[in-house]
């Protein structure tokens, strides 16, 4: 078996491993370069393919289309996305014999789009996971083919939730590269209408709105959590990120309740939310001045 990998980021890393422990032949990685601007905290697949002398390239978006002659030459059985970031044009897809298979890092149909992780947590989820499924021009859209479940711990932040996702992933392909193997491509309808799709995130969307819920602000602190970017808030005059929070009590009988934002009482930091309930702030550190 013959493949195409379009891989980025710690999913694309182990399940590039996977696919390699199967004895699946990787003709051509399509990969990103590292971001400068970006908090790069995860696995390269540069580096993974150095090491296992894969060919690999970096193209922009706009210069996937010229792959598309050699694609055809190589004519690979599969074709496998995981975690790259750019849109696969349907001719590309096209070249697979087989199939073209994407690795989405939620329990489709719900949370398709950007940040699944992200969004799953915000949203005070309490399981995740990991979906392999036929790719369509439409996003997240194609037939499941393979899903593995993770649980969301109360205070557990993205990055933890992550690394069990990208564990989950491992085991999406582990458990169905032995029917890829053989040609089979195992499907189950994927009912979009039980889920729904969601856009990127920005850093400006960490900032905290203190009239929201206990739960919501404790959320939100856990789904971007450094290192990325970050909730934060301002409190005499400088902007603080928040890393780690908790609603656990007891909380100080001194609180003000009434009085929505940060409280400082016997050397504790707190936030009053909306709902009237406090949650405690347990790290915060200014933001970075651009």
């Amino acid at each position: 078996m013959r493949a195409v990998v379009f891989a980025y980021h710690d999913v694309g890393v182990h399940c590039v491993k996977a696919l390699l422990a199967a004895g699946i032949q990787i003709d051509l990685v399509v990969t990103h370069q590292d971001d400068p601007n970006e908090n790069v905290w995860f696995g390269s697949v540069i580096q993974l393919c150095s090491e296992q002398h894969i060919p690999y390239v970096t193209p922009s978006a706009g210069e996937l289309n010229h792959l598309i002659p050699q694609l055809q030459a190589i004519a690979p059985d599969y074709i496998f996305s995981f975690y790259y970031r750019n849109m696969i044009p349907a001719e590309i897809l096209a070249c697979a014999k087989i199939a073209a298979l994407n690795m989405h890092g939620s329990l489709l149909p719900k949370y398709r789009g950007r940040a699944p992780v992200n969004w799953a947590i915000l949203h005070g989820e309490t399981k995740t996971g990991a979906s392999l499924h036929v790719m369509e021009v439409k996003p997240d859209a194609g037939d499941i083919v393979g899903q593995s479940e993770v649980s969301i711990g109360p205070n557990e932040t993205a990055t933890e939730v992550f690394a069990k996702v990208s564990q989950a992933a491992v085991k999406v392909m582990q458990a169905v590269l032995p029917e890829l193997i053989q040609g089979h491509v195992p499907r189950k309808p994927n009912n979009l209408a039980q889920g729904s799709y969601f856009g990127g995130r920005k850093p400006a969307n960490g900032q905290i709105h203190w009239n929201q819920t206990a739960s919501q602000v404790h959320n939100l602190i856990r789904a971007v959590a450094p290192p990325y970017p970050g909730a934060f808030t301002d409190w005499e005059g400088q902007t603080r990120i928040v890393a780690r929070s908790s609603l656990q009590g007891p909380f100080p009988e001194k609180l003000d309740l009434e009085a929505q934002g940060i409280q400082v009482v016997d050397n504790r930091v707190f936030g009053i939310c909306g709902d009237h309930q406090a949650i405690e702030i347990l790290e915060w550190f200014p933001a970075k001045t651009q």
